[in-house]
């Protein structure tokens, strides 16, 4: 097997005198679409955080093309590549759609580069394209969603973390969201995807892994754990 693009080893994460996560360990290999699934609490979103050094690993290493970045500035991961769409959308709501989207791209100079990207995003979301002057507090929820993936788009990463994108919207939006998740994922973008609507997760990923109480309880290939009865019952409902 080739180095994982990204690996977590044995990683520990504590807040105060709990554990978050308890000695976990992942691999996500490029051009792969891995989930996260797992209920509230499960230590999903702290993974994520863990990755973006947003929180401190109290041990374990967290791997990038198999070198060591625990303790790297937030910022540093992002150069590295590593671009973290939060839960909550997050958007800059008194700026307009288009300032979002070049916040995204903050960190680049390649004007050429950015402008096409922005093409894409637009192509990939063309309600942004028809409120790109609009502030982005008016956006639906959905719409907000669409935001805060394009934005994380315009840093043109390796690797795409996505915490939740599906989470308060209507089924409708679900499915476009899923949707161009699933074309990135076609173009080749690596993800890494935190979800709790795991039929809409499993139905686009190509492997997952489930997290109880901050550790691995299951992994496998998206189509076995669709398949699997425990996950059936936990997770996808009748």
């Amino acid at each position: 097997m080739s180095t994982p693009l990204l690996a977590l080893e044995h990683l520990t994460v504590r807040y105060g005198g709990i554990t978050a996560l308890r000695d976990l360990s992942l691999e996500v290999h490029s051009g792969e679409m891995v989930a996260l699934l797992g209920a509230n609490g499960a230590g999903k979103s702290t993974t994520l955080r863990a990755i973006s050094q947003l929180v401190t690993a109290a041990s374990g290493a967290i791997r990038w093309h198999g070198a060591a970045i625990n303790g790297m500035a937030p910022e540093r991961t992002v150069r590295l590549g590593i671009s973290h769409c939060p839960e909550g959308r997050r958007v800059l709501a008194r700026q307009s759609v288009a300032d979002n989207l070049d916040l995204g791209a903050w960190l680049r100079r390649d004007r050429a580069g950015i402008d096409h990207d922005l093409d894409r995003c637009f192509d990939l979301f063309p309600r942004l394209a028809e409120r790109r002057h609009q502030l982005a507090g008016s956006l639906s929820g959905g719409e907000q969603q669409m935001l805060a993936i394009a934005r994380s788009l315009m840093a043109r990463p390796t690797l795409l973390m996505l915490d939740e994108p599906s989470l308060g919207l209507a089924p409708k939006l679900v499915a476009e969201v899923m949707e161009a998740l699933r074309a990135l994922h076609q173009d080749g973008l690596t993800m890494l995807l935190v979800e709790q609507n795991a039929n809409a997760a499993l139905a686009i990923a190509d492997r997952a892994y489930v997290l109880v109480s901050g550790s691995i309880e299951q992994q496998g290939s998206a189509a076995a754990l669709r398949n699997d009865e425990r996950i059936k019952a936990a997770y996808l409902g009748p």
